[in-house]
């Protein structure tokens, strides 16, 4: 089995690239890529994202033919994909940050910025929050409820169908973090950067 991370110049993936690597030892072969011909031929891709909604779709786009292969491998092929971070929420069909920008249209919502209700919730939210699993999901497997999940963001994805959260943590209020949705796999926090359990629902990926 191959299984891309795709690189659009995102920002800093290293340790996105590092934890898949570490989780599949030889079994798996993991490739970092742009090429289209690769990600058509993987069995798994992975989204990464750092940075603004914005300046990622700006560097998806950037790539010639990158959005209709994500496209086709996600919604014709139905081969499986985990968004990370910025990549779970470009799942979206808008994003608010900095400006609209138009989102992978794959789960209808939108991102908007979180309620810090007048300051007293720090933005970015960054560290260690809990995670209340709100329905069965394959990458949860194993997975004890209030486990604690790594997050860097001042931004939330708000999907109108609810039956595709899959995890929610409460910050300021109560914030989608994990979806799923038949193929499509996304997680608000790193799991790269979430120790065991992070690692473990990197695991669950691979194996699905």
């Amino acid at each position: 089995m191959n299984v891309t991370i795709v690189d659009y110049n995102s920002g800093n993936i290293s340790s996105v690239i590092n934890s898949f690597k570490e989780v599949a030892k030889e079994k798996i072969k993991i490739e970092v890529s742009s090429d289209l011909d690769k990600i058509k031929s993987s069995d798994k891709i992975v989204l990464p994202g750092q940075g603004s909604f914005k300046s990622c779709v700006d560097a998806l786009n950037s790539i010639d033919g990158l959005f209709d292969t994500l496209n086709e491998f996600t919604i014709i092929n139905k081969k499986p994909l985990l968004g990370i971070c910025v990549g779970f929420q470009m799942f979206a069909d808008v994003g608010y940050e900095e400006t609209e920008t138009q989102g992978l249209g794959w789960i209808s919502g939108e991102v908007s910025k979180i309620d810090n209700q007048n300051g007293k919730f720090k933005l970015p939210h960054i560290g260690w929050n809990e995670l209340n699993i709100v329905k069965t999901s394959q990458i949860f497997r194993d997975i004890k409820n209030k486990s604690h999940m790594y997050f860097v963001h001042s931004y939330e994805f708000i999907p109108k169908d609810k039956n595709v959260i899959s995890a929610t943590t409460d910050y300021s209020s109560s914030i989608v973090c994990s979806v799923e949705k038949e193929n499509i796999f996304g997680t608000q926090f790193h799991p790269e950067k979430s120790d065991k359990e992070g690692l473990k629902i990197i695991d669950n990926f691979l194996n699905l």
